[in-house]
């Protein structure tokens, strides 16, 4: 018997020994006091309850003895939800589980067991969690928020529909490029003045989006799109087409209101991950001119200052690659991923896994490795690069995650955040309102996403 059985099962006894003698000293009168009786029976129905918690977690993975009813809450972070499971991890291990209320979440820290459930058991883990306030907008529609057969069915339409649309051809990476041209005048015109670039940067990547859905971009100052990108959800009802011909299918996946969500999907994770992602890198070149100032002799070298940047660059300009992935490594944008969970009740590591329980993966634990990145709480592109200056790939770079629920848009993003950069960079020195070294890049919030603080950049053109 564990030694929280035999501290409650003392407790339980203890109350009832009291309880006893209590009722012993009293049973002269005709009622005890009202609020004795709550008090005891409160008491001991919240022992019972941790008990059933307890003695229901069977092989479960170790971790860290829940409150009745709120579990472990108290003992997260919500600021900081990383940290406080780097710090449950040192106690517990790689793999433990935590009650964020009474049900049971299985926590994976670090590569290894990241790796081992989401690759190597990929199926079983790719299941999605529970999300209780997305999973009440999307009713489980959509691809981000779906799963089972659900889920599978939306995963390969979204990759075919892209790959229709121009996934990986010449065609999407030309409508980037016109996107990055069109952001690069709408930067022009603040006229090497300070400004917060947030809104400019939201709209490159959600006009890269409304071409391949719409077939056609819209100009920043277009009452409609500021419409559109401020009511989202209202604006999608547009996607009702003749070409969804499945109504009359009562066992399709392919509704009108799961395809919306689909194409919600696609806009938030489209836009949002990627304009976040560009304004935090811009930020951190703004705090490391040094890297900033080795970029630019890079594009001067490979692509001069008289073209467009194309994907065929990319193989020879080594640095660039690297910072750009050191931005996605370092801003670790989203720290936990989104929950998954095991289809069927399995085995990992000796211990049993109901089928159905929550599995929150850290991100950070992989990202911030210092094994595999030295000294990774410093921006270095050197992480990215070998003794010889060639771009090095590192299978712990997972800002995607990774396995059977990685990023459907992984591809897409990869271009945009190349090309937006590259030609953006191409065209301005960046010049920061205050000394580089005064600038604080600490993330507002490292809850569910890492947001950069608001800033004021000066773009002045080359």
């Amino acid at each position: 018997m564990s030694i929280a059985h035999i501290l409650i099962n003392r407790a339980l006894s203890g109350f009832t020994l009291i309880a006893s003698s209590q009722l012993s000293q009293e049973k002269e009168k005709a009622s005890m006091d009202p609020v004795v009786v709550l008090v005891i029976s409160l008491s001991c129905l919240l022992l019972l309850s941790l008990w059933r918690q307890r003695s229901g977690r069977g092989k479960l993975p170790p971790g860290p003895m829940p409150l009745p009813i709120i579990g472990n809450i108290l003992q997260i972070d919500p600021k900081n939800i990383s940290k406080s499971f780097t710090n449950l991890s040192k106690v517990y291990g790689p793999v433990f589980t935590l009650y964020l209320g009474t049900r049971p979440t299985v926590v994976l820290h670090g590569y290894e067991a990241v790796k081992e459930a989401l690759i190597d058991h990929g199926e079983v883990f790719s299941g999605r969690g529970s999300f209780p306030v997305p999973d009440r907008a999307s009713k489980g529609l959509g691809i981000v928020f779906s799963t089972g057969n659900r889920w599978r069915e939306m995963r390969r339409f979204s990759l075919m529909t892209l790959r229709n649309f121009g996934m990986g051809k010449r065609t999407i990476e030309d409508r980037i490029q016109e996107e990055a041209r069109c952001l690069v005048e709408e930067l022009r015109n603040t006229k090497s003045s300070p400004c917060d670039p947030t809104f400019i940067l939201v709209c490159a990547p959600c006009n890269v989006i409304c071409s391949i859905i719409f077939h056609n971009r819209f100009d920043y100052k277009d009452q409609h799109f500021l419409n559109f990108m401020g009511k989202l959800n209202e604006s999608l009802e547009i996607l009702c087409s003749p070409w969804i011909e499945e109504k009359d299918n009562p066992q399709t996946e392919f509704t009108t209101e799961a395809l919306v969500n689909l194409v919600n999907d696609l806009f938030a994770a489209g836009s949002e991950t990627i304009s976040t992602t560009l304004r935090y890198g811009l930020f951190h070149l703004l705090k490391n001119p040094e890297v900033t100032e080795k970029v630019q002799e890079e594009i001067d070298r490979v692509i001069g200052r008289h073209r467009s940047p194309c994907m065929q660059d990319k193989s020879s300009m080594p640095y660039i690659e690297a910072v750009l992935h050191e931005i996605q490594r370092y801003i670790d944008l989203i720290p936990t991923s989104l929950p998954h969970a095991v289809n069927c009740d399995t085995k990992f590591r000796n211990y049993f896994i109901p089928k159905g329980t929550t599995i929150i993966t850290s991100l950070t634990s992989v990202l911030h490795d210092s094994k595999e990145f030295p000294n990774p709480e410093k921006f270095d592109p050197g992480h990215f690069l070998d003794k010889n200056g060639k771009f090095k790939k590192s299978d712990y770079f997972m800002p995607f995650s990774t396995g059977k629920r990685i990023c459907v848009g992984e591809g897409l993003a990869r271009m945009e955040l190349f090309l937006f950069l590259t030609t953006i960079l191409q065209n301005f020195h960046l010049k920061s309102v205050v000394d580089p070294k005064d600038l604080d890049t600490t993330p507002v919030s490292t809850g569910f996403i890492s947001m950069p603080p608001a800033y004021q950049i000066c773009f002045i053109p080359v």
